[in-house]
């Protein structure tokens, strides 16, 4: 647990500050492009997009601090209730 808390702080204080791309902002947020991909697929369409793209933040920047730390914690605490329910 330590190893994976420290390598979270490792990762927060060293992420990139930016998670923008060079334009100042990212294309596929634009009303034009949403448009688009309702009229293609449907609001499902819209939705699995934005699913994937949450997913995707997850292993970059100041998120993959967050995602690393709340997965120790839960590593954690499933092999402690494992090292519980073998002593009974």
């Amino acid at each position: 647990m330590i190893v994976g808390l420290a390598s979270a702080i490792w990762i927060y204080l060293n992420a990139a500050s930016s998670d923008r791309d060079a334009l100042g902002y990212t294309p596929e947020e634009s009303k034009q492009y949403l448009r688009a991909m309702e009229l293609y697929g449907g609001k499902a369409n819209v939705l699995a997009a934005q699913l994937r793209q949450w997913l995707d933040s997850l292993w970059h920047g100041t998120r993959l601090a967050y995602t690393v730390a709340c997965a120790t914690v839960l590593l954690a605490g499933a092999f402690w209730f494992a090292a519980v329910a073998s002593e009974e």
